[in-house]
């Protein structure tokens, strides 16, 4: 916090890698951070039925089947679509509560937002819609393409919250940069311009930066640990033999080695986390996965029963926070 804080930025939470738990929620909340995000109204229900005192944002547009659940649990909502805004109006209309709204704006990485000359429309018809407020804009970079946050389009964003304030008499009061991929820009020395929020999980949850999965100074790249048990271990050929054709799960298996070794499997699988994304421990690599077995290859037998131990990267995090399958255990 004291990195953002520095800079004039506020920290928006994202709840969504351990599927809105309130106990880590409430953490977050005393850490100091401004508001907690979820792309699941689910999650973000969860977290006002448990009463976490914390304003809450939907990260992700509001789907319009849920819009009336969205005003009645949402403090504020990300948007892209005017149809979606008129729904949260008229929901936010038969509840009479007020609700905020981000508009948010694509600049290159195309995933969602509407496309910079469209944002002038959009809010005019922001403005003229009951029980919602303008907040301000918002986008989203490294997420699907890969496109790095930096001073061209970080700019692009500031000079337009600039330009929707002197054009429509506004106050363009959230200027959202983006997400965790925002860090390297945030440090690099760059001017911040209008940028005063940045929506960040994976920086917080997993103390490194997407980007380059650089650790941040200061934080734990281990707070979470997924542990598997052992259920084979045996010497086996690494090549398989016989005719072939498609797997279960196509591309899920590592290049075979030259020479047979120690076969183990983990009673993990692609039910319940990302396998490709997992850290191994020393000494062991990762050959393929199905649905519910990890298959590794280790130096020695590992005996039934016994327990290894995996860290997660983002992907692999939330697929396991959120499978009902993977038991959660807080430790001291």
């Amino acid at each position: 916090m004291e990195l953002t804080a520095g800079k004039g930025v506020r920290v928006t939470a994202v709840t969504k890698a351990f599927g809105g738990r309130p106990d880590i929620a409430r953490a977050l909340v005393g850490a100091g951070v401004a508001a907690l995000g979820d792309s699941r109204i689910e999650n973000l229900e969860r977290l006002r039925t448990d009463c976490v005192q914390s304003p809450t944002v939907l990260i992700r547009s509001p789907m319009p089947s849920q819009t009336q659940r969205v005003v009645r649990a949402v403090d504020l909502s990300l948007n892209t679509e005017i149809e979606t805004i008129e729904l949260l109006s008229k929901s936010a209309v038969d509840l009479d509560v007020e609700h905020r709204v981000v508009l948010m704006v694509e600049l290159g990485d195309l995933r969602e937002g509407f496309m910079p000359e469209e944002v002038d429309e959009a809010l005019k018809r922001v403005l003229d819609l009951p029980h919602l407020h303008f907040a301000g804009i918002g986008t989203n970079l490294a997420c699907r393409s890969g496109v790095i946050p930096d001073g061209a389009n970080m700019g692009e964003l500031s000079r337009l919250a600039d330009r929707l304030e002197s054009d429509h008499s506004v106050s363009v009061d959230v200027v959202s940069g983006g997400n965790s991929a925002n860090i390297d820009w945030l440090t690099s020395g760059s001017p911040i311009g209008r940028v005063n929020d940045l929506r960040l999980g994976e920086a917080i949850l997993l103390g490194q930066e997407p980007l380059h999965r650089r650790a941040l100074d200061g934080l734990h790249t281990d707070s979470f640990v997924l542990i598997g048990e052992v259920i084979e271990s045996r010497l086996k050929p690494t090549k398989p033999w016989g005719q072939s054709a498609q797997s279960a799960f196509p591309r899920s298996t590592a290049p075979a080695e030259s020479s047979g070794a120690w076969q183990t499997i983990v009673a993990i699988g692609r039910q319940d986390t990302d396998p490709d994304g997992l850290l191994m421990p020393d000494g062991v690599t990762y050959r393929g996965a199905s649905s519910d077995h990890l298959v590794l290859g280790t130096q020695e037998r590992y005996r039934p029963g016994v327990e290894m131990r995996f860290i997660p990267d983002y992907s692999a995090l939330v697929r396991s926070m959120t499978c009902p399958n993977v038991r959660q255990v807080r430790c001291s």
